[in-house]
């Protein structure tokens, strides 16, 4: 059972929430309770910011701002802290990274190649993650275990209108993009991909001047697992299709997630 987060001094479901401390809060107080939570994922839009899907709440946080939060999967043995990652830890970014560019699903999920990926230098690594650490245009987020291993990650990309994204086509409307998405294949089916995805729309939807009107992101034509998830998680297929820029002869589906 996945873990609800509720506001400081009050419960969830008729439970009994425990406040707990992390390291490295932005502000807030976190809370945890074993509730499962309202399951409302893909059947009604998120809400505003401070209210996710699946009942899970904080407060005490300010826009553009991410606390680590605790996670419980299944078992004490899948609890996890999902955060944004920290400007000095780039040895465990690029650990992660490379774990995905060697999935099976590598090939129809990500835009880069294993080798590729293992010839970039240490200055490489260390400048994108400070780029996903703070500030506005990109932030990437991560399950961290109880062991430190990192389990899973999503980074959301902030295309400003009247920029080009990463497939060269114009943007139209502030919005979010969500790419990097992975989680190791043990972890996967235990809700652990839903609490990395509620934490980064949650963020993108606290950021304002200018808000994002939404978010997207883009998949394989022929992958079926992933679009099936974005589509019970909420997301919706655009119609807009592009070239997949390592396989012209591919698409990618472009799904949608409007602000609430």
């Amino acid at each position: 059972m996945a873990t609800q987060r509720v506001l400081a001094g009050g419960t969830s479901g008729g439970s009994t929430a425990k406040p707990f401390s992390a390291d490295g809060t932005a502000g807030g107080t976190l809370w945890e309770s074993r509730t499962p939570p309202n399951n409302h994922c893909g059947k009604a839009p998120h809400q505003p910011f401070g209210v996710r899907c699946g009942a899970f709440l904080r407060s005490g946080v300010n826009a553009g701002e991410a606390p680590p939060v605790r996670w419980l999967g299944s078992g004490s043995m899948n609890e996890h802290v999902i955060r944004p990652v920290r400007a000095d830890e780039w040895e465990k970014v690029k650990e992660l990274r490379i774990a995905a560019l060697k999935d099976p699903a590598a090939a129809v999920a990500f835009l880069e190649t294993v080798e590729h990926g293992e010839s970039q230098s240490d200055e490489f690594w260390q400048e994108r993650t400070s780029r996903g650490a703070e500030g506005r245009a990109v932030r990437q987020f991560v399950a961290e275990a109880p062991d430190g291993e990192w389990n899973g990650s999503v980074t959301v990309l902030v295309e400003e209108a009247g920029t080009s994204d990463i497939f060269e086509g114009s943007i139209e409307r502030t919005q979010g993009h969500l790419v990097g998405v992975f989680v190791r294949a043990g972890q996967r089916g235990t809700g652990l991909t839903e609490a990395l995805f509620d934490a980064a729309l949650e963020w993108a939807w606290s950021l304002d001047e200018p808000a994002l009107e939404r978010v997207r992101l883009f998949v394989h034509e022929d992958n079926a697992r992933a679009a099936a998830f974005y589509r019970r998680f909420g997301f919706r297929a655009s119609g807009y299709v592009v070239p997949m820029p390592t396989d012209p002869s591919a698409k990618e589906l472009e799904y949608v997630f409007e602000r609430p």
